[in-house]
């Protein structure tokens, strides 16, 4: 059967993906950010996965302000990069998996989580961008990638809890599907940061240290933050956190950190990273 053996949570700051595309990753200001994800390229090469579930915010590129899924699921067999205004990203197109997909909309809409079936979608860099991060700029992806978009743009998003519940009906499904399979789920997003207003380059530190050191051992501590202190604590865009509990709830109960990095300023975000693996039973 398919399993799930890890989970990785990342910022997806656009600036990286224009550093990385522009040959600024070895200035003085990205450097030790591109530095802190060589670790998370040589454990992937070391343990690839076949297929990445990759829960990311999609920026009014796939969905406009007409039509707003809580939780999208691509089903269709590729995604293009999108154009974000100033062209699609130099990256490969990302190589999706259809049937392994539709069993997974099935499995979970069974268990009464309404995703969205999206069968036709471009990707933004919500999506690239961490995959860049992980693989490099190879020809093409190393594996397949199944999207899961979630709305944390527009007011109501989903709670945590409701993020992580919906990671356990992930599992359930993943282990379900009779392939042979190792699967990750990537949770994207945050950390703390606001792009606009008065607190606009808001970065707290100390919470972003709080959300890092729980999420592993105690995540049901993540689970009872509320909208209101996800906005006071970790500014209007810190509620794309909720989509590393997707991860989490995907994952054992049991897990062991790999690798933990955190970094700011990259364009007035706060980035974080883990490795997370399911301990042997």
């Amino acid at each position: 059967m398919a399993r799930i053996y890890a989970g990785l949570t990342t910022s997806h700051v656009p600036a990286i993906g224009a550093a990385l595309d522009n040959g600024k990753a070895q200035d003085p200001y990205w450097r030790p950010l591109f530095q802190g994800y060589e670790f998370a390229q040589q454990w992937i090469r070391d343990n690839p996965p076949d297929v990445v579930i990759l829960v990311y915010n999609d920026h009014a590129t796939a969905f406009s302000l007409e039509i707003i899924p809580t939780f999208a699921l691509g089903c269709a067999e590729e995604f293009a990069p999108a154009d974000e205004g100033w062209g699609p990203r130099p990256v490969p197109v990302v190589k999706g998996d259809a049937r392994f997909a539709a069993h997974i909309a099935q499995s979970v809409i069974l268990d009464e989580f309404d995703l969205t079936i999206v069968n036709k979608m471009d990707v933004d860099h919500g999506l690239t961008v961490p995959l860049s991060l992980v693989f490099g700029a190879p020809a093409a992806w190393p594996c397949r990638v199944i999207p899961l978009p979630v709305n944390v743009v527009m007011y109501p998003a989903p709670t945590g809890n409701r993020c992580f519940n919906l990671g356990r009906a992930l599992r359930k499904a993943v282990e379900s599907y009779p392939q042979d399979l190792r699967v990750m789920v990537w949770g994207t997003g945050g950390m703390s940061h606001q792009l606009q207003g008065p607190r606009a380059g808001l970065i707290n530190q100390p919470w972003d240290a709080r959300f890092l050191d729980s999420i592993g051992p105690d995540p049901q501590a993540l689970v009872r933050i509320g909208h209101l202190e996800y906005l006071r604590e970790a500014g209007s865009e810190g509620i794309e956190l909720v989509m590393w509990l997707i991860m989490r709830g995907a994952l054992d109960d049991n897990v062991r950190t790999v690798r933990r990095f955190y970094h700011v300023p990259a364009s007035n975000t706060a980035v974080g990273h883990l490795i997370l693996e399911n301990c042997e039973p």
